[in-house]
């Protein structure tokens, strides 16, 4: 995402009004390591083979997660 983006007067106003865990979740979205890192999760529970209460569990401590994504 270009630099510029992140400075317009609309996305500044739009996190001006995130709470703490809103702005976690829109840093996220954003960040690449973190998407190919939960796309890996949801191969892998995908596929079947693996607890996926354990993977998710592992992903969250991984990323400082006070909740799991994958939970239904």
């Amino acid at each position: 995402m270009p630099t510029s983006f992140w400075r317009s007067p609309e996305l500044r106003d739009h996190i001006s009004r995130l709470d703490r865990s809103g702005f976690a979740v829109e840093f996220l979205r954003r960040n690449t390591t973190y998407r190919r890192d939960y796309a890996r999760l949801q191969r892998r529970i995908g596929r079947r083979g693996v607890d996926s209460a354990a993977e998710c569990a592992a992903f969250a401590r991984r990323w400082g997660l006070c909740f799991c994504p994958c939970a239904g």
